[in-house]
């Protein structure tokens, strides 16, 4: 068996007092999947060019991983516990424009490949890619170039093609804090709920409420639970009904 030419350090861990080798691409992986990252590790570890400085686990640590350890290049998913993979990318490249974001995610839906782009992310791939595809796009990334796997790119042709804006997304039109009380009401929480979590009132919510469904073009709880589905803002229907009247 090979040895790992790839620095690694468990989820969190600051980074060694080692100098990386000259030319060294620091990865911070992100995953909410501990075998999949594993696996990844794996991969990269046939290229003595990489060094992992560290794993997140969920978005927020993603955030706070990114702010800590510096990396040159972000393996992001979409799906994550704490905060969705594109709210996590626009978190980062706003306190960092120079740092690398591919999105490494198993949905390729145009919409969603829309929202990573729009939210700064310079690459994106599916996880079923083979190995020298995710070292091709990580290499170009790096020198400063933009990656779209073929069948992202496909589905980003395929919609300029159709006659719509190319990546642009009703979604983009909300303010952070619709976003954040769009999921919360997929998630099924009633408008009184939120105002209390959000430590705002009750017509707050309410307004923001009907500017993110008239943006969205929504007209009740069912269009949006779908809407929230089908942008990955929730993977699964949400179980407890609104107990709003």
């Amino acid at each position: 068996m090979e040895h790992s030419n790839a620095r690694s350090l468990v989820i969190g861990a600051p980074r060694s007092g080692k100098k990386p080798l000259q030319g060294t691409m620091r990865i911070l992986i992100c995953d909410d999947h501990t075998l999949f990252r594993e696996g990844i590790k794996a991969i990269l570890s046939a290229d003595p060019s990489i060094e992992i400085v560290g794993e997140a686990a969920d978005g927020k640590q993603a955030v706070e991983y990114a702010s800590r350890f510096h990396p040159d290049i972000i393996l992001m998913d979409i799906s994550m516990p704490a905060m969705i993979g594109y709210e996590a990318i626009r978190h980062i490249i706003k306190a960092d424009k120079n740092v690398k974001i591919l999105v490494l995610t198993m949905y390729e839906e145009e919409e969603i490949i829309g929202l990573c782009l729009n939210a700064g992310a310079s690459g994106y791939i599916l996880k079923d890619a083979p190995a020298s595809q995710l070292i091709e796009a990580i290499h170009i990334l790096h020198k400063g170039g933009k990656y779209l796997s073929p069948r992202a790119m496909q589905k980003v042709v395929d919609q300029y093609i159709g006659g719509s804006a190319p990546l642009e997304t009703k979604y983009d039109t909300l303010s952070n804090r619709e976003r954040e009380i769009l999921k919360l009401l997929a998630d099924g929480f009633s408008v009184k709920d939120i105002a209390s979590r959000l430590n705002l009132s009750v017509k707050t919510v309410d307004a923001h409420k009907y500017n993110l469904m008239r943006k969205l073009d929504l007209h009740n709880k069912t269009d949006l639970i779908k809407y929230a589905l089908r942008r990955k803002l929730i993977t699964f229907p949400a179980l407890s009904e609104s107990r709003e009247p």
